[in-house]
C-alpha cells in the first residue's frame, strides 16, 4: 500500500479527494490512508470513526490522517482517537506542504492537530487535476463555502464562506480535461448558484457556464452537482433553454416541503417557488428529471407539515430523493430547538424514501422503448443524458453511444446498441 483515500460525502469531497492522492504521492508521503470526512449528519461522523478503527486493524502499521468537513468542525473528536496519527483541516489537506512534512519528518505527535480557522479562507485556488481515477466524467471545483446559515447545518463551520474560482482558471481547466478525453463535465461546489459573488464583475452561475459552452466546444456534456433553485439566474434559464449539451438533469436543494419548517430552516425560498422553478425548466427541457435532498422530521414538523413535503414530491415531479433523517448537529440553532422523538423522525424518512422508490420505478417505466444517448462509465455500465443508470453490452470507459431502453431492472435500465 501507498496513499489510500477513503471518501466520505459530497461530490465536492470526491474531487478533494484526487487532489489530496496527488499532492500527497508528490509528497513522497508513503503507506497511509487518507479519511476525508463529511459532516452533515451524526452518522456520517459515526461511519467515519468506524472505518477509522477499521483501517487501524487492517493496516497496523499505516499512518492514518483524517480530515475533511467532519475533522474541521470537530477536530478534538478524531484526535482522541489512539488510531488516529494527524487531524487536517480542509484548507490544510489541500497543502502538499503539510503531507511533504509527513514524509519527511514523520509525524509530531506534539502537533497531532493542524486546523486553522477556515473563515479566514478567502481563495479558493481551483486545484488543476487531468482527471479523475477510474471516472469517465470529471468534477470541477468552481466554489466552496457558504455565505448562508441554514439552522440545521453545520458546513459553513467546515467550508467557511463563499469564494468562487475565477472563470479563466475554470475554462482552462475544463479544456484540459476535455482534451484528455472527457466527454462529461459535472461543475460542483457546496453552493454553486452562488457562484460569482466574490468575483470581479460578481459573475453568475449562469455567465460560467454559457462561457464553457461557447468556449470548449468539443465538450458534449455539461452538469451541475447541486442547485438552489432560488439563485438560478436568467443566464442559466437560457443556458438550460437553448443549449441541449446542460444536461437536463438537476439536483435541488429543496431540505422541505412546508413554508412554516422552511421559514424555521432559514431556507430562502418557498414551496411555491420550487414548485414553478420546476414548472419552468419542464416546459423548456420537457424530459427533464429532478433530484433533492429533503430532510425528514425537522423540529416542530407536525405531520401536516410532513404531508406538504410528501405532496411537493409529485407537484414538483421529483424522482431521485435523497432523504436524511433530521440529526441535530451541535452547535446549530435546529439542535436547540423541540425535537421530535426518533421513532417518528425514521418513520417519516421510510414514507418519504418509499415515495422516491415509487417515482424511480415510474421513471424507469417511462424510459422504456426510447432512444437514449450513453456516457459508459465502466464495463456494462453507463448513464443517460438524465444520469439514469444504464446495463449494456459495452466495456470501453468514456465513450457515448446510442441505445435503445429494452426494460428495467427496478433499479436501472436495461439498453440495447444501436448500430
Amino acid at each position: 500500500m501507498t496513499i489510500d483515500v477513503v471518501t466520505f460525502g459530497c461530490r465536492l469531497n470526491a474531487y478533494e479527494s484526487e487532489v489530496m492522492k496527488r499532492e500527497a504521492e508528490a509528497a513522497g508521503l508513503e503507506d497511509a490512508v487518507l479519511i476525508n470526512t463529511c459532516a452533515v449528519t451524526n452518522e456520517a461522523v459515526r461511519q467515519a470513526r468506524q472505518t477509522i478503527r477499521k483501517t487501524r486493524r487492517e493496516n497496523p502499521e499505516a499512518r492514518i490522517i483524517v480530515t475533511g468537513c467532519a475533522a474541521q468542525t470537530e477536530s478534538a473528536t478524531f484526535a482522541d482517537m489512539d488510531e488516529v496519527d494527524l487531524v487536517l483541516g480542509n484548507s490544510e489537506k489541500m497543502e502538499r506542504a503539510n503531507y511533504s512534512k509527513v514524509a519527511a519528518f514523520g509525524i509530531d505527535t506534539s502537533e497531532k492537530v493542524i486546523v486553522n480557522d477556515i473563515m479566514s479562507v478567502r481563495e479558493t485556488a481551483g486545484h488543476l487535476i487531468d482527471g479523475l481515477e477510474g471516472r469517465s466524467r470529471a468534477f470541477v471545483q468552481v466554489q466552496n463555502g457558504c455565505d448562508h446559515r441554514c439552522t440545521f447545518c453545520i458546513i459553513p463551520y467546515g467550508r467557511g464562506n463563499s469564494r468562487s474560482v475565477p472563470m479563466g482558471v475554470v475554462i482552462d481547466q475544463i479544456k484540459r480535461l476535455v482534451d484528455n478525453g472527457y466527454g462529461e463535465i459535472v461543475l460542483t461546489g457546496v453552493d454553486i448558484t452562488s457562484y460569482g459573488t466574490d468575483l470581479p464583475g460578481t459573475p453568475k452561475l449562469g455567465d460560467l457556464c454559457a462561457k464553457i459552452l461557447k468556449l470548449v466546444p468539443d465538450l458534449q456534456r455539461l452538469r451541475l452537482s447541486s442547485i438552489d433553485s432560488i439563485e438560478a439566474d436568467d443566464e442559466l434559464m437560457g443556458v438550460i433553454a437553448s443549449d441541449m449539451r446542460m444536461m437536463s438533469h438537476f439536483h435541488l436543494s429543496l431540505q422541505a416541503g412546508d413554508n412554516m419548517i422552511l421559514k424555521r430552516m432559514k431556507r430562502r425560498h418557498a414551496r411555491e417557488d420550487t414548485i414553478r422553478f420546476c414548472e419552468d425548466v419542464r416546459k423548456m427541457r420537457p424530459d427533464v428529471v429532478f433530484g433533492a435532498d429533503i430532510i425528514a422530521g425537522f423540529p416542530t414538523e407536525t405531520e401536516e407539515m410532513f404531508e406538504n413535503t410528501l405532496r411537493i414530491v409529485d407537484e414538483c415531479g421529483l424522482t431521485h430523493l435523497h432523504v436524511f433523517p433530521f440529526s441535530p448537529r451541535p452547535g446549530t440553532p435546529a439542535a436547540r430547538m423541540p425535537q421530535l422523538d426518533r421513532k417518528i423522525i425514521k418513520e417519516r424518512a421510510a414514507r418519504l424514501r418509499a415515495k422516491g422508490e415509487a417515482a424511480v420505478l415510474a421513471h424507469l417505466k417511462s424510459e422504456v422503448g426510447k432512444t437514449r444517448r450513453v456516457l459508459v462509465e465502466r464495463e456494462g455500465l453507463g448513464r443517460t443524458e438524465l444520469f439514469t443508470e444504464v446495463e449494456l453490452n459495452a466495456s470501453e470507459p468514456g465513450v457515448f453511444v446510442d441505445v435503445r431502453i429494452t426494460g428495467h431492472t427496478h433499479r436501472h435500465l436495461l439498453a440495447e446498441i444501436i448500430d
